[in-house]
This record gives structure tokens, C-alpha cells and sequence, in this order.
């Protein structure tokens, strides 16, 4: 386990590290060269986030696994209530690991298949009655993962009675069972599988890719911190529900639609994991790590500025304060009080340009997406 390094310690060593060199590594000009311990900062994100992270969604979802196949079994309430409570737990827990689209998770397109949102019920009622799909098929990526299960636990039903008769005694009650049980084995299997080289072979070699160009992992987890801040998190859970980006807002866009009355907890969750990246928190405890913060403050002690890290902050405060004013159910929240909506989104916003702009400047980062949302 990597110890963790005080923050005033690491930034002093830092700036001792650079006064130590010689003007000859000024290669710009006279402008001091970044000597940030990069593989420092690499090392915490794996070891005590990111790991820890993926491993924790793994278990989750094997108890969600174990829970559909006893509700499978023998479908009751006391099953379904059960089934509910392990598809929240393994969820909120996914919102610590999605910002984490890198290695293994970019290359078998595991947030696609774990996330999309809204769920195409067509889909997933067309799975069912033919009894023949093929689940990691891009044509199934809205019919799968976190969304689709919310349908099937949720949304097949006025009531939790018609919900468990649609498992006993329908048409398609045998479908409904195979296809609840197919769709968590493969979020286990998913997620074990990118765990799995967390574990073993990637660690290592993101850890020690500390060149600071756009194959490096620390410009590489950079974007994919700023994209899911900017896509997953503002536009997708805020901005599309609430209709910022088309002509009306749009209610069923909510993730966790069927169950929206934890959408906001969601949310809530997802950017407090966004915060304990940037700030370097292990998860699931309170220890700090080398992190965003801690580099923006050694960039500002050698090049000056005006506590960069401490605005980003201030900020993500900002936005939780704000969506602290929403109702728990987002998809109402919309319909009743939209103008509540958009100022979350607005509060959210606020950041996309401290981190998409300032923060990447500052580490001379390249941003390596393009999106047409006129920022």
C-alpha cells in the first residue's frame, strides 16, 4: 500500500526539487520546467482509488448477480426488495469507477455497456420475447447494464404486485427471468474482467507512462476526468433532463428513470466522486494523496497564480450546494421546478471552464475530444 505524502511536504519538496536544478533545464526561455513527481500522482489514482474502486464494484455486483438469481428463483417481494437494494448499492458504487475510461474499460466500451441511459424498453422487450441476443452487440448497449435492470426491477409494472406477476405468471415470464439473470452475470463479468487487469498487468504500466504527451496515462486520465465531469456528470444527469440542450426539457432522461427517485443521490454521488479524484481521497476512506490539487499548487508555486485548485473547489462546493435544492426524484424535479434544474446546471458549468480551460493550461495538457456544446 502507498503511503501517503503530506501536502505542504510534497509541494516544499517540489520547489526545493526545482530550485536544485541547474538553468540549463529551463528549456523555454528562462520558464521552469514541470518537475512534478508524476508517478507519484499516478501511483495514488491506482493504488487507492481507482483499484480499490473497481474492486468494490465488483463485489457489489456480485451480490446484485446473487440477488437476481434468487429472485429469478423463487420472484416474491421479500426478493424484489432485496434485488432493489443490491442494484443501488452496486450503482452509487459505479459512480466512483465511470470516470475511469482507460485500458481495459476503453477497449471493451465497458462505460457503453454498463450506462447508457435512457434504457430502450423496445429493446429489452424484443430481447425477451425472441429469447435470442447477443448482449455485448453495440445494438444492445441501450438495452443493457445499470438502466436495464432499473426497467426490469422498476418499470415492467404500476405495482410491485404487477412487476412480480410479469416473473411468474406472464407469457414472457420465463424470458423475464433469463434475461434479468444475463444482464448481471455480464455486468459481473465486465467489470471483473477490467478489475482484473487493474490488478495485474495495466497498474504497472500506467504507472510508469509519466510522459507528459497525449499518450501519457496522466494526459490520458485528465480527459477522461474532464469529459466525464463535463458529459457524464453536467450534461447527462443535469443538462439533457433539463433540456439545455434541445427545445423542451426532457423528463425520461433522468438516469435511473424507473427508479428516479434515487436519481438525485446519483448525482450527488457522482460529483462527490469527482471531487475526491481531484483532492486525491482514497476511496472509500479518509486519507489524501498526490493529486490535481496538489499539482496545480506546485505549478502556481514555480509560474504564479491565484490558487487555481482552491477556485476548482470552491466550485464543485457550489454545484453540491445547488443540486442540494433539488428534489430527490429528477425526473419530477423537472416537470415542477425546472428553472431549479438548469441553475444546477448552470453551477456545474462553472467548472467545466476552470478544469477544461485553466486547469489543462496550466499542465500543458491538450484536450483530445471535441464536443459541440459551445463552451
Amino acid at each position: 500500500m502507498i503511503r501517503f505524502v503530506n501536502r505542504s511536504l510534497a509541494c516544499l519538496c517540489a520547489v526545493v526539487l526545482f530550485t536544485a536544478c541547474s538553468s540549463s533545464d529551463n528549456g523555454n526561455g528562462g520558464t521552469p520546467q514541470d518537475q512534478f513527481d508524476r508517478q507519484a500522482m499516478l501511483t495514488n489514482w491506482a493504488d487507492n482509488i481507482i483499484i480499490p474502486a473497481l474492486a468494490d464494484l465488483e463485489s457489489k455486483l456480485a451480490v446484485l448477480d446473487d440477488a437476481a438469481n434468487s429472485f429469478a428463483g423463487s420472484p416474491d417481494q421479500a426478493g424484489l426488495d432485496q434485488l432493489r437494494s443490491a442494484w443501488l448499492d452496486a450503482y452509487a458504487t459505479w459512480q466512483y469507477a465511470e470516470m475511469f475510461n482507460i485500458g481495459k474499460a476503453e477497449e471493451l466500451q465497458y462505460n457503453f455497456q454498463m450506462n447508457v441511459y435512457p434504457v430502450s424498453t423496445t429493446d429489452v422487450m424484443n430481447n425477451i420475447a425472441s429469447g435470442t441476443y447477443d448482449l455485448s452487440s453495440v445494438n444492445n448497449q441501450d438495452a443493457v447494464g445499470f438502466p436495464a435492470v432499473d426497467y426490469l426491477i422498476h418499470g415492467i409494472g404500476v405495482t410491485d404486485a404487477e412487476i412480480i406477476d410479469q416473473y411468474v405468471s406472464s407469457a414472457d415470464a420465463a424470458g423475464y427471468k433469463t434475461y434479468l439473470t444475463d444482464l448481471t452475470a455480464r455486468m459481473v463479468a465486465l467489470t471483473g474482467e477490467v478489475a482484473g487487469d487493474w490488478s495485474t498487468s495495466y497498474r504497472d504500466q500506467f504507472v510508469n507512462n509519466t510522459a507528459n504527451t497525449a499518450t501519457g496515462a496522466v494526459n490520458k486520465l485528465t480527459n477522461d476526468f474532464i469529459f466525464y465531469y463535463e458529459k457524464g456528470l453536467r450534461a447527462n444527469k443535469i443538462g439533457i433532463p433539463a433540456g439545455v440542450f434541445s427545445t423542451q426539457p426532457l423528463p425520461d432522461r433522468v438516469e435511473a428513470y424507473y427508479g428516479s427517485v434515487y436519481s438525485k443521490m446519483l448525482a450527488m454521488t457522482a460529483l462527490n466522486a469527482v471531487q475526491d479524484f481531484f483532492n486525491g481521497k482514497a476511496y472509500g476512506g479518509s486519507s489524501v494523496g498526490v493529486s490535481f490539487d496538489d499539482y496545480l499548487d506546485y505549478l502556481e508555486s514555480i509560474q504564479g497564480g491565484d490558487g487555481l485548485a482552491g477556485s476548482i473547489n470552491g466550485q464543485f462546493n457550489s454545484a453540491r450546494s445547488q443540486m442540494e435544492m433539488l428534489g430527490d426524484d429528477l425526473s419530477q424535479q423537472v416537470t415542477t421546478d425546472n428553472a431549479a434544474m438548469t441553475r444546477t446546471y448552470d453551477e456545474l458549468q462553472k467548472a467545466v471552464v476552470l478544469l477544461k480551460v485553466d486547469m489543462v493550461q496550466k499542465m500543458n495538457i491538450t484536450i483530445d475530444y471535441v464536443d459541440a456544446d459551445g463552451d
